[in-house]
C-alpha cells in the first residue's frame, strides 16, 4: 500500500513537473501512450486517449517548439503560460489520483499546481537570463534540453513511478535552492540590458 501511494505521488509530481516546463508535450505523451498502449497505465489516464486532446496537444507543442527557439519570443510565450502551466500541472496531478476524496484531490491539486509553477518560473527565469546573452545558441540548447527533460521525465514517470518520485523530489529541492540565484541573475541581466538599450 505504501509503494502504491509513492507510485501515485510519482505520477502526480513527475507529470506536474514536466507540465511546468512543457504542458503540451506532457499531455501529448500521455495521450499517445494511452492510445497505443506502449505502457500499461492506470485506468484514469484513459481521459487523455481522445483525438481532440492528442491533436490539440501535438499542434500546440509544435508551436511551442518553434517559439522556444526565438529569443524574447520564448519569454513572451512563457509569460502567456504563467497561469496555464500551473493549472495544467494541477489537473494532471489530480488525474493521477483516480478515485479520491475531495480533500485529497484539493491537496494534490495544490501540490501539482505549485510544483508546475516552480518549474515554470525556473524555466522562465533561465530564459530571461539567456535572452540577454550576446550569443544566440543558448536558446536552442536550452529548448532542446527542456524537450529532452520533459520526454525523459515523462517516460520515467510512466514506466517507473517510484523512481520518478525520487527524481522529482530531488529536482524540486534543487529548484528551491537555486530559484533565488536564477531570479537575481535574471534581474541583473534585465537591468543591464535595459540600461544599455538606446534611448
Amino acid at each position: 500500500r505504501m509503494m502504491q501511494a509513492i507510485a501515485t505521488l510519482g505520477h502526480a509530481l513527475g507529470f506536474s513537473l514536466a507540465a511546468g516546463v512543457n504542458l503540451y508535450a506532457t499531455v501529448a505523451i500521455l495521450g499517445l501512450v494511452s492510445r497505443f498502449g506502449w505502457v500499461e497505465l492506470p485506468s484514469q489516464f484513459a481521459v487523455f486517449d481522445n483525438n481532440l486532446v492528442i491533436g490539440l496537444a501535438l499542434a500546440l507543442y509544435l508551436v511551442e517548439f518553434v517559439a522556444d527557439k526565438v529569443p524574447w519570443v520564448d519569454s513572451a510565450w512563457d509569460a502567456v503560460h504563467t497561469v496555464i502551466r500551473p493549472v495544467g500541472g494541477a489537473f494532471l496531478a489530480v488525474a493521477a489520483l483516480g478515485d479520491a476524496t475531495p480533500t485529497t484531490e484539493a491537496i494534490i491539486g495544490l501540490l501539482g499546481g505549485t510544483v508546475a509553477a516552480g518549474a515554470h518560473f525556473t524555466k522562465a527565469g533561465t530564459r530571461a537570463v539567456a535572452n540577454t546573452s550576446p550569443e544566440p545558441v543558448s536558446n536552442w540548447v536550452l529548448s532542446l534540453a527542456e524537450d529532452g527533460f520533459v520526454i525523459g521525465l515523462g517516460v520515467l514517470t510512466l514506466t517507473f513511478p517510484v523512481a520518478a518520485f525520487a527524481v522529482a523530489t530531488v529536482i524540486i529541492v534543487l529548484m528551491i535552492v537555486f530559484f533565488g540565484t536564477i531570479s537575481r541573475a535574471a534581474w541583473r541581466r534585465w537591468g543591464r540590458a535595459r540600461d544599455e538599450a538606446p534611448a
